[in-house]
């Protein structure tokens, strides 16, 4: 599935310790601070007109009685030869923990997440995944990009990872997520788990 024009191209990489690497997130700034910066710039003025569409007119808000910037609506797991298994995260946190898909070993595997920006524009949107069995972990993160609000819903979906398969691999793993940006605000963080199987059954 393609990405939405002007995000940030998705990477893959193990989750960065950015203060021991020098990066330092730029500054947040509202959509007037952006509108009214470079006036004087006409083919940045059209840029910015093009990226922030009708958003550019004001801040969009979608969900009046929720305060959140970014919210999240949906999340599948996308698999091969399946159909998308869904996560609601809207139910309560202790209500998540406990949902456990079934994968099969070998099998291809991505994560597509529906989310909702309103009222400011957000920056570096990162998916970071933790997973855990046995004492061990591994970690991923995801550059997302940046989004404007928008009175429709945005979609991320993450690049394939192999599932792993052997006897070994067989067995119950716990996920921790956190979809996050530069501002290190954390719209939402949950946990659930998978369990690699030889088959589907």
């Amino acid at each position: 599935m393609s990405e939405e024009p002007g995000a940030v191209a998705p990477a893959e990489s193990p989750i960065p310790d950015e203060e021991e690497q020098g990066y330092v997130a730029p500054a947040a700034k509202s959509i007037k601070e952006i509108i009214a910066a470079d006036t004087d710039d006409d083919s940045l003025q059209r840029y910015k007109a093009a990226l922030l569409g009708s958003a550019g007119s004001g801040g969009i808000v979608v969900f009046p009685d929720d305060p959140r910037n970014v919210i999240v609506q949906k999340i599948w797991l996308v698999v091969e030869g399946r159909e998308d298994q869904e996560l609601d995260p809207s139910q309560p946190l202790k209500e998540i923990k406990k949902t456990k898909f079934t994968l099969k070993e070998g099998i291809k595997l991505r994560t597509r997440i529906e989310f909702t920006v309103q009222r400011e524009i957000v920056t570096g949107l990162k998916y970071i995944q933790k997973t855990k069995r046995l004492g061990m972990s591994d970690s991923l993160t995801h550059m997302v990009g940046s989004y404007p609000p928008k009175e429709t819903a945005h979609t991320f979906t993450t690049p394939e990872e192999d599932v792993p398969s052997g006897a070994i691999a067989r067995g119950s793993y716990t996920v921790h997520s956190l979809f996050t940006d530069d501002d290190k605000n954390e719209h939402l963080k949950w946990e659930w788990q998978f369990e690699i199987k030889k088959d589907w059954a």
